[in-house]
């Protein structure tokens, strides 16, 4: 079965790994790229993203730019993370390609109603991989999207420990606003959530070896850009592997088995001095006594993944970037694009 998807993201090199996943694997059907600032300004994010798809073959695919700052917070970026450029300062060769006109809730929309339209199978399982605020939009301005969607699964928060703080993991804290209001409209509109959070983000790894294998491909394909995202994290850190991060949310709607997931509470907290974005997971056994709970237990839910067969995800991320991996069927240029927009005219 193949799987519609959307990714919205703040590419960034742990969101080229999922690009580079995403349009090369022939279970997925890319749709549309969403971008928002995160990683990087909203602009490098675009031209980020429409290099990551040229190399890996996907020029088909609908590339739209979206929300350049949280909804309250002032922008920040991640540069020290992932480079200057906010994809590894590989000097990669850069396409020429431009966005989508439309704004990247508009393309959302668009996408998204068109799934309304068709087969219980054609419904879109968004992805979000970057800050929420491009989701909270969409969820909030046009509802009626829900018709077209399977599910979400995003990259963010954790159980655990948080890395953007002490507290709370990076697209949560850019945005708590936006992934409050996320969560609460896939619980007013029944959307199924899965939360693939830190707890799992960092385990699926790729060794230095495992990447000088891709690099040494050349011709400046999508093996070797694969290779190389996961040589400058390596560099970063001094590390012999690294992890291939949001590609790892990608591989859970491939392969769902490949994480352990409970059902959980959910909230994210908005203002706390220390403890701002971070995922507030209910884990308390239901038998719990919760009458002297001021706030009681959250009314969302999600799908909270606790472990993760990394080596497994590891090697699908490596069998699909790989140069004798089996290309997805592609679409004349912008085909998509103007289908769903005479879709949504009509």
């Amino acid at each position: 079965m193949v799987h519609p998807v959307v990714l919205d993201v703040d590419t960034g090199v742990d969101d080229a790994c999922a690009l580079l996943l995403a349009a090369r694997h022939p279970d997925l059907e890319l749709r549309a790229v969403t971008c928002v600032g995160g990683n990087a300004a909203v602009d490098q994010v675009v031209a980020n993203t429409l290099t990551v798809l040229d190399a890996a073959g996907r020029p088909d695919v609908v590339v739209a730019r979206g929300a350049e700052r949280p909804l309250l917070e002032e922008a920040a970026d991640a540069r020290h993370v992932h480079g200057l450029d906010g994809m590894g300062d590989l000097d990669w060769p850069r396409s020429t390609r431009r966005a989508d006109p439309r704004h990247a809730v508009e393309v959302l929309r668009d996408v998204l109603l068109e799934a309304a339209l068709g087969r219980a199978d054609d419904r879109v399982t968004l992805v979000p991989l970057a800050p929420l605020t491009n989701i909270a939009l969409l969820l909030r301005t046009y509802p009626e999207v829900a018709r077209g969607l399977r599910q979400v699964v995003f990259m963010g928060g954790a159980v655990d420990a948080g890395n953007a703080t002490a507290s709370a993991e990076f697209n949560v804290f850019h945005d708590p606003e936006a992934a409050a209001i996320v969560l609460d409209a896939c619980a007013d509109l029944d959307l199924p959530v899965t939360m693939y959070g830190l707890d799992v983000f960092y385990q699926p790894r790729v060794t230095r070896e495992q990447a000088q294998t891709l690099i040494d491909t050349g011709n400046r394909g999508p093996a070797e850009l694969a290779g190389r995202l996961i040589a400058f994290q390596c560099e970063r850190v001094g590390a012999d592997s690294a992890t291939i991060g949001d590609a790892g949310a990608v591989c859970a709607v491939l392969e769902p088995s490949g994480v352990a997931r409970r059902r959980l509470p959910l909230r994210v907290e908005l203002a706390g001095t220390w403890s701002r974005g971070r995922t507030i997971v209910d884990r308390r056994d239901q038998a719990t006594d919760l009458s002297h709970d001021p706030h009681g237990q959250s009314r969302v839910s999600a799908d909270v993944c606790l472990e993760v067969d990394g080596d497994a995800y590891a090697r699908l991320w490596l069998d699909t970037v790989r140069p004798d991996s089996v290309m997805p069927d592609t679409v004349e240029p912008g085909t998509r694009a103007r289908d769903a927009v005479d879709q949504a005219q009509r």
